[in-house]
């Protein structure tokens, strides 16, 4: 399927690694520019050239950016836009707050995590939109988490702050869609990465278990009987932010393997 992106250029954020680097694998692929941003220079550099290695003559735009400052998320976007020549698709995503539960997490961490979970989301699509507005035609997907249709008691910092992002983001489709910009959101799920080891790791030391037990135990109550790839959920992003996905605005997809069985 031709998903009309190419010649496009796709800006996505926390991408040295995980699902953001699968995501800038994804639409590099399928022809578009791609921005990618980290903390770390030299992990957004190994980034930059596995994308060349994997693509080769894709137009690679890598940044360093602290994604807890506004002042820097704004940069990373309209840097991206200028050094690439326009702006068509961005996907936020912030690699996760740390775990804890309630009785874990103090109020001085929560306030901690307040800009790059909720407000780092927020900040790229402020910043993003008038971009997309030149072209009349924009795409928005937010990487969010499970947590924001079914909390877990020990991720309440992600429970609280993601879905003020999935606030802000249904209030924006709804005042965009006319424009050709839509917003999505993507409630992921257990897919294999550097997060699923942290969050692993964490339910083993609070629970005195080995982490293949931890890994065993989700992977028995995922419909799918296993973890998820990065690439399948990447797969996802490219369809909400192609030209194919122009009638899909406002929404929040869960890609989990069946994980949530709710109705809605």
């Amino acid at each position: 399927m031709d998903l009309g992106v190419k010649g496009r250029m796709a800006v996505i954020a926390a991408s040295s690694k995980g699902l953001g680097f699968a995501c800038a694998l994804e639409f590099a692929r399928e022809g578009a520019a791609v921005a990618i941003c980290s903390h770390n220079q030299s992990n957004i550099r190994d980034a930059e050239k596995q994308l060349l290695a994997a693509v080769p003559g894709a137009r690679v735009h890598a940044m360093t950016v602290d994604l807890s400052s506004d002042d820097e998320c704004r940069r990373f976007v309209d840097e991206s836009a200028s050094v690439l020549g326009r702006l068509d698709i961005l996907v936020t995503n912030c690699g996760g707050p740390p775990p804890g539960s309630f009785d874990q997490v103090s109020m001085e961490t929560l306030r901690a995590n307040i800009d790059a979970t909720m407000m780092a989301p927020i900040a790229m699509m402020k910043a993003a939109v008038p971009h997309m507005r030149r072209n009349a035609w924009g795409r928005i997907v937010n990487l969010l988490s499970l947590t924001v249709k079914q909390p877990r008691s020990s991720l309440v910092i992600s429970n609280t702050l993601r879905l003020g992002v999935v606030g802000y983001a249904r209030t924006l489709a709804n005042d965009l869609a006319r424009e050709g910009i839509t917003v999505n959101n993507i409630a992921t799920g257990y897919a294999r990465t550097e997060r699923l080891d942290e969050l692993a790791e964490h339910t083993a030391t609070t629970q005195s278990r080995e982490m293949d037990d931890v890994f065993a135990d989700w992977e028995r109550v995922i419909p799918a009987q296993r973890l998820g790839r990065p690439e399948e959920l990447a797969a996802v992003v490219a369809f909400l932010g192609s030209e194919r996905a122009s009638y899909v605005t406002g929404v929040t997809m869960r890609v989990d393997g069946g994980w949530n069985q709710s109705l809605y």
